[in-house]
This record gives C-alpha cells, structure tokens and sequence, in this order.
C-alpha cells in the first residue's frame, strides 16, 4: 500500500512528499541545499563580507535549481557565467591550495559550505536518475550544480586560510602510486 494524503495540511510538509518519482528527493535535496547556504551565510564574520555577499546572490539559485525541472527553468546561462567568474576570482586567491586533495576541515561556515558541496553532487545524481527515468532536465542544471559544487570547495580554501588553517592534505591509498612503492606487474 503506497502512502497517501490523509487530509490534514499539519500533516503534510511537502505537497509531492509521498510521490515514486526521483522528482520529489531531487527538491528536498535542493531545499538542503539551501538550507546549508543560509546556514554558511549566518556563519559568515566581517572579514568575509565578500563571500557572504556572493552566497547571498548564489542562496536563491538553489530554489531556482529546485522548482526548475517540475516547474519553468528558472536560472540562466548568466548565471552559469556568474558562477564561473566567481569561481575563477576565488581561484587566483588560493592557486597554491588547488593542488590535490584536502580532508574537509575548519570551523563554521566551513563544514556547512562543505554539506553544500555534497548537496550539489546530490542533486546531480538526481538528476542523473530523473534523466534515465525519461524526464526532461535541462543540462543547465547539472553545469550550475557542478560550477556550484566546486565554487564551494575553493570557498572553503578561501575561508580557512584567512583564518591561517592549512587543511591537511589525503592521498587515497585506492588511487594513484601503489602503497609502499610497489610496482604493479
């Protein structure tokens, strides 16, 4: 027996809540998403009146993201190249942090811009699925998702070495040179 409606608003969060499709966790992933933004936003001090003022414009993209594949695409290639401009600023403050992998580390909002990360890539095996199942998601928003996704990453940089914190580096053991020199035959 599938779950319904029984009638009453108080108990019904979301009106698609009970729906079989990939749709309806594709936007309550989106609407984590957002969430993780404000809370990074409310995390934000006065030396990071810059990142904030651009999570401020990007907050809102991810509603936008979220209604965008059941309703009216509601974000642009403008702001695809918002985005990227953005990421590239942030980019030219960190160059010498970009070089391999970082354990996520760092007080707030690091560890909510690092949740946000993981929502965008989320929200991009949604619609990986949604896509498969035959629905129609417009490849604008996987290319935001992902240009999101790693503009949070160098935000995280950016915040962490303004504070002086140098996020220890990971090399995984599953790629890359084999564990104790060995050569594969």
């Amino acid at each position: 027996m599938a779950f319904r409606f029984n009638g009453n608003f108080d108990e019904l969060c979301y009106p698609f809540i009970y729906e079989q499709s990939w749709l309806c966790d594709f936007e309550v992933v989106t609407d984590e998403l957002c969430a993780l933004l404000g809370a990074a936003i409310s995390h934000m001090d006065d030396s990071l009146d810059d990142l904030r003022a651009d999570l401020e414009r990007i907050q809102p993209l991810a509603f936008h993201v979220n209604g965008s594949i059941r309703g009216r695409l509601a974000v642009s290639e403008a702001d695809l190249q918002w985005l990227a401009a953005r990421l590239q600023h942030y980019r030219e403050q960190v160059p010498e942090r970009l070089n391999g992998f970082v354990l996520p580390r760092g007080l707030p909002p690091v560890p909510q811009l690092h949740m946000a990360r993981s929502g965008c890539k989320k929200a991009i095996r949604l619609m990986v699925r949604l896509e498969q199942d035959g629905m129609q998601v417009p490849m604008l928003l996987p290319r935001l998702c992902n240009l999101l996704c790693n503009l949070l990453h160098v935000l995280t940089l950016v915040v962490n070495q303004r504070r002086g914190l140098i996020e220890p580096a990971f090399v995984s053991q599953s790629y890359g040179k084999p564990v104790g020199g060995e050569q594969p035959a």
